[in-house]
């Protein structure tokens, strides 16, 4: 059993819709002009409603209402359109996954907590659209294991009140990898780019990612930053409880002190909302 064959077996289960995949494939082939791709966004009226509503909400702030997909692909640009469209499907591309298991709106809400943790991160990165899909996606191969392994995923979960490097511990001994890097092989048939993929492979052991480790680095916190973000309440987030050494490792890699952590929280907390309003 290895990531490879199991993603190859589950591909049509969690596959992007068509329109997501004709997008993704013409923004790579270098040669999308906005018409094209106003044109297939327009083919499917769900989507072009959620990509006006996400283009509307407080993760861009842009002054201005924008109205258009013209307009949208025109201010936002094709990668990070590429991003939206994703973002857009991804909630509805995961289906029947054991409640039992799982709670799909609390699982959603920290993925997009996720994502938008680490673009706050990335601000002085170039291109830092991609840390938001990192964040949004970098749980899918829990859902993967959960779908298809449900008896082997209780056992994961019972080890979760000792810590997620318990549950990542037992992850290994039962399958012999863990949701990281099953999640990445998901998305690297999925044909997302390789500076998204390797952010998710290594999201445990972001010094391992030898051409990421910044990147790598920076979802690792996001993911960390995010565990402290509970939706719907005002309580400041206590930053004094027990930190794992890869939590505290990253945190000093990237310069983050408490106040830097706390501020983006109180930024995240606000885009998060009207993210998941739009993508949900």
């Amino acid at each position: 059993m290895d990531p490879c064959t199991i993603v190859t077996n589950v591909r049509s289960i969690f596959s992007l819709p068509d329109v997501v995949l004709r997008i993704n494939d013409l923004i790579d082939s270098g040669e999308a002009t906005n018409t094209e791709l106003e044109r297939i966004i327009l083919s499917d009226p769900a989507l072009t409603a959620k990509l006006l509503k996400f283009a509307n909400s407080a993760y861009f702030g842009f002054s201005g209402k924008i109205e258009t997909i013209m307009k949208a692909i025109s201010i936002i640009g094709h990668k990070e359109l590429r991003n939206l469209v994703i973002a857009s499907s991804v909630t509805t591309t995961f289906k029947g996954i054991p409640p039992d298991l799982v709670d799909m709106d609390t699982f959603w809400n920290h993925s997009v907590t996720s994502g938008v943790t680490a673009r706050l991160l990335a601000s002085s990165v170039d291109s830092r659209e991609r840390f938001f899909i990192a964040g949004l996606l970098h749980d899918v191969g829990r859902l993967i294991l959960f779908s298809q392994f449900p008896k082997e995923s209780a056992k994961v979960l019972n080890c979760m009140n000792l810590g997620e490097d318990a549950a990542i511990q037992e992850e290994r001994k039962i399958f012999g990898f863990t949701h990281a890097q099953l999640g990445a092989e998901l998305l690297k048939q999925w044909k997302l780019p390789s500076n998204i993929w390797k952010m998710v492979e290594y999201q445990f052991d972001p010094m391992k990612s030898e051409e990421y480790q910044l990147d790598t680095s920076t979802l690792c916190a996001a993911i960390s930053i995010a565990n402290y973000i509970q939706p719907c309440t005002n309580q400041p987030p206590n930053l004094e409880t027990t930190l794992s050494d890869r939590t505290l490792k990253t945190w000093s890699y990237l310069g983050l002190s408490a106040e830097i952590v706390e501020s983006v929280i109180t930024v995240a907390k606000l885009q998060v909302i009207e993210v998941f309003n739009a993508i949900h």
